[in-house]
């Protein structure tokens, strides 16, 4: 990336060891609207409002993915998933904190089983960047205190051991990258001791946001345990960078499948040319496209949702024009959160199944 963009101009004398070092980035997060003022180029007044939704959920942007926004447009995609939004706490226009319900799917505190097979564990409330669109937001919301899950970690230990019909236990939160390689390592290690633990999971967006997180010693501490599968989320092209792109390799690498996870988002990627230069970009990176969820009804999200019939007509599109290895499953989370749903073309309804 040219360091003397635009884009880079608050950082751009920042020596490459500490740019490239993932601690600097985390501890150089942009927090709150007061820190993004001198960036947003925004009129007071709305400075001022923006605090208010900042309060509500906070913000929290390093400085790589800030070096990915073109300034100068108002509607950048990457802007727009890391930036407040005033619609963001008009709550009427619909939507509810927890729309998958995990906290009644919460045995024990911080571990969540919507599956018969599985179940995941919130590692963290804390990531990198905090995404404007996300399901989870009621946890920053309510608090802006982190929760880690150290004092958490024996009770489900205990459930899962007692519980044999979980066969995939996911890292998640929060991102779990932004704990250090050893909290990782015993998390990992104490899940692996359960014999009836077969595979583990990450979801984490650090190879989007945050990319130098992905170190040669990590992939090390993750190759251990392996059957570990790892999950991102990359939204739009522009945030396939070199960076990105090396984290994916590194990890693949290592022996560690990469598969990503896209938020369909209104004014993001909800068009068929953006969705399928993002799928053939991370076919490109040798990242499998796993699914495109429609974006979940999460209080304070409306203005990033896309009517359905939208995504089925992009996705139609889709199937008639790029390689079924670029193909996500189209799922929405159903009320309850208890089944991804597929969303299909009422017209593959009268195709007869393959015999």
């Amino acid at each position: 990336m040219d360091r003397n963009s635009l884009f880079l101009e608050p950082w751009k004398e920042i020596a490459a060891i500490h740019w490239n070092d993932w601690r600097w980035q985390f501890r150089h997060r942009l927090r709150g609207a007061a820190r993004i003022d001198g960036f947003s180029g925004y009129n007071p007044l709305k400075r001022k409002a923006l605090q208010g939704v900042s309060r509500a959920y906070p913000v929290s942007i390093t400085p790589y993915y800030f070096s990915l926004i073109d300034r100068r447009d108002r509607n950048d995609p990457v802007l727009r998933q890391c930036f407040p939004d005033l619609r963001e706490i008009n709550f009427s226009l619909g939507g509810v904190d927890d729309p998958l319900e995990e906290s009644s799917h919460m045995p024990v505190k911080g571990l969540i089983r919507r599956y018969i097979d599985r179940c995941l564990i919130l590692t963290t409330t804390v990531c990198a960047v905090y995404c404007r669109h996300c399901n989870r937001k009621r946890l920053r919301k309510k608090s802006n205190k982190s929760m880690t899950v150290r004092p958490l970690m024996r009770p489900m230990l205990e459930y899962i051991g007692r519980e044999k019909a979980i066969r995939e236990v996911i890292l998640s939160g929060g991102d779990p990258l932004t704990l250090s390689d050893q909290r990782l390592d015993a998390i990992l290690k104490s899940l692996r001791a359960v014999r009836h633990v077969e595979v583990l999971r990450i979801g984490s967006r650090a190879p989007v946001v945050m990319p130098m997180r992905v170190t040669p010693e990590l992939c090390e501490t993750l190759r251990k345990y392996r059957p570990l599968w790892f999950n991102t989320q990359f939204n739009h092209p522009r945030e396939i960078t070199p960076e990105a792109a090396r984290a994916c390799e590194m990890l693949l690498e290592a022996g560690i499948p990469v598969s990503n996870q896209s938020v369909l988002l209104r004014g993001i990627n909800d068009s068929y040319e953006v969705m399928r230069e993002l799928l053939q970009g991370l076919q490109r990176i040798s990242v499998r496209p796993y699914y495109l969820f429609h974006c979940d009804p999460v209080l304070g999200t409306d203005h990033f949702r896309v009517d359905i019939g939208k995504g089925l007509e992009i996705m139609e599109k889709l199937r008639h024009s790029v390689s079924g290895l670029c193909l996500p499953g189209y799922v929405v989370d159903m009320p309850g959160g208890k089944v991804k749903q597929p969303v299909h073309s009422p017209r593959m309804d009268d195709v007869e199944p393959c015999r």
